[in-house]
């Protein structure tokens, strides 16, 4: 390493700017956009100085920069400590420091300095582009520091040079991987801002708003079955259950767990899944009707809705199983029924007419008036459409029997509406129905454009029973996807889109690459590492025994690593290689090298001994030296010293 005083080269400050660049684009986005005008004044200011080899600024300048700047990061966040404050904080750390750039030391604290940053780069997002983009970052930044020692190598023979330190300390990165033991939680478990904006179903319902999360192509959740993939008519990840309606808006009324276990028996064959949950900062989680289990620290409310204890800000991956047949609620309780029957007092007194009517007919016969109700849906010939016209004061009313046209929430809120005017308790239920498997590697994709809203009814006897009035009118949406059951002309999401084969399996292939990624890279965690090593013979691994089995494979790596480079060493110098062939030469004419001669000194003896071919020989020795110790070996040398070797002839 070089001395710590030395000053810095025109080469080290080009090598050093182009290390800050690579490690501070990539966190524009996530910074206030003054510090990134004010980051990027900093690096064209030093970049001008090293141009035009101007002095630096005077350090009392450099110190009320560093005032203002830490003044900034305060004002902008009322803070410096936590994620984006603190990252924003060495960003204006790493663009003064390069205009104080003196000495060696200074270097390589600023090649630290971009380490760290590129690390900061993973708190924020850790896909495979940012994995890349951080690998060529810190390819660039070992060649920097190289650089900061010996600034004399091209440009290209630096970064070569830190591709093959980099590529030699692979091996160990992926046994550390692999055999350290690991913390519990995935590598994505670093957490969103509590405030991060994030998509996907509400806690509320009104007119409007699944519809236009429908025009997201945003991922919802993954899922891997166990078995097949049930069919796509009983894909419905049932989601936030709605019970209270204000007259314009159906809401959640509880969100808290009520049952630690399963109230309800399981009947019939067990669907077995796995959910791989984006985030969607709400504390629901999404599970098959009806879950038979609970994921690890969640619990079940009164309404049947599995709930995690925190809110969803980080994928989370949970294992589910699922009774399709099972009834929920047969003895539900009378608070229930009573907050299921609620409506205002007023509007929509068309709707209620007819369910009043349903009631004088059928009495208490729920599912008489259930039947009575699908048949009005049936008769009214209703269209689903992404582009709903706006309702007024009476919506139920407008959307029966003046528009018709709606989208699913429109079905389940005036479903749910004339139900409960006839006496029928009823709430609506909104998540996902079905989604989309993916050839490549066979998980079910469930995207925003597939979140839907259907309806339980309670019937005495039976207990709560799914009810999907948008099937009524358009059973392709169920059977088929939303892009089967919209009018044709109606703008789509792009990946909702069947007519691009080509997309789609395009889409397919990046999809699977990225599913991959997140299942075995971000999300290797405790289970997984146990998982592994139980596939290798590990039957009871813990950490005294991975620690071992890494300590020996990191020494095995280590050995082998020594003697390919011992090796490639003494097979790659073709210089020593040629001197060799030379001084077997001589040695048959009398003129022996002794290995501790230094070629210069064993020249001169043979050209005494061998006077005829003293100017070759001074010669061919001076090019040995030149190649051996010079500062910057030549191939021109090399090919020079071979010829006059093989025409050397004492």
């Amino acid at each position: 390493m070089a001395r710590s005083n030395r000053p810095v080269s025109r080469r080290q400050a080009w090598w050093l700017l182009a290390t800050a660049l690579a490690a501070f684009l990539p966190l524009t986005p996530q910074l206030p956009l003054w510090l990134s005008l004010a980051a990027g004044a900093a690096f064209s200011w030093r970049a001008a100085l090293t141009w035009w080899q101007w002095r630096l600024p005077p350090r009392w300048l450099l110190v009320l920069l560093v005032v203002a700047g830490t003044a900034g990061v305060l004002m902008q966040y009322r803070t410096i400590l936590g994620r984006t404050p603190g990252i924003a904080l060495l960003v204006v750390f790493l663009g003064l420091k390069l205009l104080e750039l003196r000495t060696a030391r200074d270097a390589v604290a600023t090649a630290l300095l971009c380490y760290f940053l590129v690390l900061g780069q993973f708190l924020f997002t850790q896909t495979i582009p940012t994995a890349l983009l951080a690998a060529m970052t810190v390819l660039i930044t070992t060649a920097t520091l190289l650089a900061a020692s010996d600034d004399r190598p091209s440009p290209r023979q630096q970064i070569r040079r830190a591709g093959l330190m980099l590529g030699q300390a692979l091996p160990f990165m992926l046994l550390l991987f692999l055999l350290f033991p690991r913390v519990q939680g995935p590598l994505w478990g670093i957490p969103q801002d509590r405030f991060s904006a994030v998509s996907g179903v509400s806690d509320t319902m009104a007119p409007g708003s699944i519809a236009q999360l429908s025009q997201s192509d945003a991922i919802a959740f993954r899922v891997q079955f166990k078995g097949e993939v049930p069919p796509q008519s009983q894909l419905y990840w049932r989601g936030p259950v709605m019970p209270a309606f204000d007259g314009r808006s159906w809401r959640v009324a509880q969100t808290r767990g009520a049952y630690s276990e399963i109230p309800y028996p399981g009947i019939g064959q067990p669907v077995d899944y796995e959910v791989t949950l984006e985030p969607h900062g709400k504390f629901w989680l999404f599970s098959l009707e009806l879950p038979a289990s609970l994921p690890p620290e969640s619990g079940l409310t009164s309404d049947y809705q599995p709930v995690a204890r925190q809110a969803v800000r980080n994928r989370m991956r949970y294992a589910q199983r699922a009774w399709p047949e099972a009834i929920a609620g047969a003895n539900e309780t009378p608070g229930i029924l009573r907050d299921a029957l609620a409506l205002p007092k007023g509007g929509n007194p068309r709707t209620r007419a007819i369910s009043e009517g349903w009631r004088a007919q059928h009495g208490n016969d729920g599912a008489a008036i259930l039947a009575a109700a699908e048949d009005l849906f049936n008769r009214q010939l209703l269209i689903y459409t992404l582009n709903p016209p706006l309702l007024g004061a009476d919506m139920v009313d407008e959307f029966l029997f003046d528009t018709k046209r709606g989208f699913c929430e429109h079905f389940a809120a005036a479903f749910v509406f004339a139900l409960r005017a006839a006496g029928v308790p009823a709430r609506v239920v909104a998540g996902y129905q079905g989604g989309e498997v993916n050839p490549v590697d066979g998980f079910l994709v469930v995207r925003q454009y597939d979140a839907h809203a259907w309806t339980e009814v309670w019937i005495a006897g039976r207990g709560w029973m799914r009810v999907d009035p948008t099937a009524i009118s358009a059973p392709s949406r169920i059977n088929s996807n939303l892009a089967a059951a919209v009018p044709s002309g109606e703008p789509l999401p792009f990946l909702a889109r069947g007519d691009l084969a080509w997309l789609k399996e395009l889409r397919n292939r990046l999809d699977a690459v990225t599913n991959g990624w997140n299942q075995w890279v971000l999300g290797y965690n405790p289970q997984r590492q146990r998982d592994l090593l139980a596939s290798l013979g590990m039957t009871e691994p813990d950490w005294r025994s991975m620690t071992a089995v890494l300590s020996v494979l990191c020494g095995a790596v280590m050995l082998g690593l020594t003697g390919w480079i011992l090796r490639n060493r003494m097979r790659v110098d073709p210089a020593l290689a040629a001197w060799r062939r030379f001084t077997a030469r001589l040695a048959r004419h009398g003129v022996a090298w002794r290995p501790w001669e230094g070629p210069q000194a064993f020249a001169e003896r043979a050209a005494v001994q061998i006077p005829a071919q003293a100017q070759t020989i001074r010669e061919i020795a001076e090019l040995y030296a030149r190649l051996r110790y010079g500062p910057t070996p030549q191939l021109p040398d090399l090919a020079q010293l071979k010829m006059k070797i093989a025409a050397f002839k004492p």
